[in-house]
């Protein structure tokens, strides 16, 4: 997908958020904000974006409430961290959707490297009742940049299909 279509997807979470009247929050690590940006590029998203965190190392995802057990027993770079971190977020900010997401971009992570394998991404989509986790490999890209745009479309692609 090219970053135009990218961004229409997300014009389109925003403009059903909207109209539904639901909110949405995030915490996002390999993403570093691009999916909060994202949402927030579309005119009137201050009703349904209630706040975001960007929580790129361990200690930010247990600040704000990852369990250190969670991130200990499955590594940082997992489905069960990636779910931790959007039933967080959603319980912090009492939003209608909370989106967790983490990966490795480019190369390995030194803080982490036993877990950190490039291209590989864990988001998890929490609602009231329900969070469900997704796991891709993304092919190698040439910059960080263009590996969070990848990240930022798959996303998309699910959010699209749950609002």
């Amino acid at each position: 997908m090219t970053e135009q279509e990218i961004r229409a997807d997300y014009r389109k979470i925003t403009e059903k958020l909207i109209e539904k009247e639901k909110t949405i929050t995030t915490m996002e690590s390999c993403t570093s904000g691009l999916i909060a940006s994202l949402i927030t590029d579309t005119e009137g998203a201050s009703a349904v974006l209630k706040g975001a965190f960007v929580t790129y190392s361990n200690i930010g995802k247990i600040m704000q409430g990852v369990p250190e057990e969670t991130i200990e027993k499955y590594s940082v770079y997992s489905n069960e961290t990636a779910i931790a971190m959007a039933e967080a977020c959603r319980k912090t900010y009492n939003a209608d959707y909370g989106i967790g997401v983490t990966g490795t971009m480019g190369n390995v992570d030194p803080a982490n490297a036993s877990a950190s394998v490039p291209g590989r991404v864990y988001f998890a989509i929490a609602k009231e009742n329900k969070t469900e986790v997704f796991y891709r490999e993304l092919s190698p890209k040439p910059s960080r940049y263009e590996y969070k745009l990848a990240v930022a479309a798959e996303i998309a692609k699910e959010l699209l299909e749950r609002i």
